[in-house]
This record gives C-alpha cells, structure tokens and sequence, in this order.
C-alpha cells in the first residue's frame, strides 16, 4: 500500500485537507484538488493509481469529472463519494467505470480497504 499514489477531490478543502493527512500517515502519496478541472490538471501531470473524487461540487460535478478522468486516463480507479444518497447518480458512476461508491461520513478503515482494493485492481490490470 506504500506505494499507492492517491487523488483526493473535494471542494471542502478542510475535509481533503484533514483525510489527505490521515492518508499520507498510511504510506499513501496523497495529491489534493478542490475541482474537477484542478484534478484533471494533476492527473495530466502525475503517475497515479486512484482517485477519490466528490460528485456534488461546484462548476464541474464528479460525473463529469469521472468522464473526463476515464478519457484521459482509462485505467485509472476513481472512487465515488458523496454526502447526498443518490441510487441513480451512482449507478450513473459505476456505468462510466467509476470503481465503486461511498457515503459520507465514511469511515477511514473503509475508505483504506476500498483504496486498497482499487489499487490492487489498476495493478493488475494496468
């Protein structure tokens, strides 16, 4: 897992900022963004393995963002999260090849396992 190369993309910097703390103390590489086109200008410009990425954000929503990321990256694992329980925009997600859903609060031993499944997952197929 220490060589797990991570996005986090929210627009509440306090959150990103305080889970890419936690994360990093893991062994993680943890890159922040508070947009959707801010992400896409790190993932134009770093190696990485996952991303978490909010779909309710201002400007660029995370489905638009996953579209983007999956153009641009086909084979890099985007983990959905939200704090607005929405069936549809999460099958919407899974559909353009989101790795799967999570809730906010989430829990950061789930939120570990799921990264961790991700990453095994772009491993062995990237």
């Amino acid at each position: 897992m220490s060589t797990c190369r991570l996005l986090l993309v929210d627009d509440e910097a306090e959150f990103i900022e305080t889970l890419g703390k936690r994360l990093a103390r893991r062994g993680l590489t943890v890159h922040l963004a508070n947009s959707g086109q801010q992400a896409l200008d790190i993932i134009a410009g770093n190696e990485l393995d996952v991303v978490v990425l909010d779909v309710k954000m201002p400007g660029m929503d995370g489905i638009e963002a996953l579209q983007k990321i999956k153009a641009l990256k086909p084979d890099l694992e985007v983990l959905m999260l939200t704090a607005h329980a929405n069936v549809e925009v999460a099958m919407r997600g899974m559909e353009l090849g989101a790795f799967d859903y999570l809730m906010k609060p989430v829990e950061l031993d789930e939120l570990l396992y799921k990264i961790q499944d991700a990453n095994k997952k772009k491993c062995l197929t990237g």
